[in-house]
């Protein structure tokens, strides 16, 4: 392997993401923890079945591929059925799973701050899956290549693992810096995004409006659905920077929605058992 380095701005790119995908989920976490009473629990729920509605998802990719072959061919062939399908998949499956935790997962402990707090743990922990492990491997192997220790490590690994790893190294080398910070700013979007679908469908259960819920699937599936198609059409940079403005309109909106209510408001169907059993 040539004795290159990988340069320094790339490396804080790295370690940018780092912060971005791990350390700032569990900030967040805390800081509103702190300041909500929030409930940790919540959190947990949110990571828990984010991690399961993801799990449903490739099931049945995988089964609709099985039953109708042509299906996966398509999806491979036109990037357009893809963001769709992605798109309208993730949609369904993550806002459903988000619904029936809260109805009956969070039921006795729904409340605005709990609900952001479930966004926490949901686009936490995918956070850390999509991009987090990733970048801390990452920046494990530019250290190692920078400080000279990239040779003898490889020298003991043999097989798959090493050419695989080998194979990272000189990615590793290539890749433009900005394409390091690039990821840590999507994960910023995406986190910021998950918390506002979570008020979303609290709103759509505590309401009872149908219509927050089905706006929660509907920008989740355009969210995902363009960001497919604008990657296959423009720079990435461009893609960020189009997910970034969805996620400060939505965090924006949200922001004027959580503060117009009363802090822990309850929801109505807790608040028709106080009056019944007050009664």
């Amino acid at each position: 392997m040539p004795s290159e380095t990988v340069s320094g701005a790339a490396v804080a790119g790295m370690a940018f993401t780092v912060c971005a995908s791990v350390i700032l989920p569990m900030a967040v976490m805390i800081f509103f923890k702190r300041k909500t009473q929030g409930r940790v629990s919540c959190v947990f729920i949110g990571a828990c079945v984010f991690v399961l509605s993801v799990l449903v998802q490739i099931l049945v990719g995988k089964t609709l591929k099985a039953v109708i072959p042509a299906f996966g061919e398509t999806l491979r062939e036109n990037y357009w059925l893809l963001a769709l399908y992605g798109g309208m998949s993730a949609g369904l499956f993550e806002e459903a799973g988000r619904y029936l935790a809260m109805k009956f997962l969070m039921k006795k402990t729904l409340s605005k701050e709990n609900a952001v707090m479930y966004g926490i743990g949901h686009g936490g922990i995918e956070a850390v899956l999509v991009v987090g492990v990733t970048s801390v491997v990452n920046l494990v192997i530019a250290g190692m290549i920078n400080l000279g220790k990239m040779e003898t490590f490889l020298s003991g690994l043999k097989g798959p693992l090493k050419d695989h790893i080998s194979a990272l190294s000189s990615a590793l080398l290539a890749t433009p810096a900005g394409l390091f910070y690039s990821a840590g700013i999507e994960r910023i979007a995406a986190f910021a995004f998950h918390i506002c679908m979570s008020y979303l469908v609290y709103r759509a259960i505590r309401d009872r409006k149908a219509v927050f819920f089905l706006a929660a699937v509907a920008l989740h599936f355009l969210t995902d659905a363009v960001t497919v198609i604008l990657a296959k059409n423009v720079p990435i940079y461009a893609v960020e920077a189009v997910l970034s403005a969805i996620a400060v309109c939505m965090a924006a909106f949200t922001y004027m929605k959580y503060k117009s209510e009363s802090p822990c408001q309850p929801r109505r169907g807790q608040l028709e058992a106080e009056d019944s059993s007050g009664s």
